[in-house]
């Protein structure tokens, strides 16, 4: 995965309504960002793959950023 992409991901959960980030369930959580990348870059298989496991591995980290946005 290149610098741009994991850029893509930060901003797509910086622009991502702090509610939606905080009180989804994970999987749901994972997948409205893919679905929000996806709508900016076209996505291989592999890419999906990548970022579904770069995203899920990172939800906790996530959560915390928007908490500290909003405390």
């Amino acid at each position: 995965m290149d610098s741009s992409t994991l850029r893509l991901v930060w901003d797509v959960i910086e622009e991502t309504q702090n509610s939606e980030l905080l009180h989804l369930p994970d999987t749901a959580l994972v997948k409205l960002l893919l679905q929000r990348i996806s709508r900016k870059i076209l996505l291989s298989g592999e890419e999906v793959c990548l970022l579904y496991d770069y995203i899920s591995t990172r939800t906790r980290l996530i959560r915390d950023i928007v908490e500290s946005r909003v405390a």
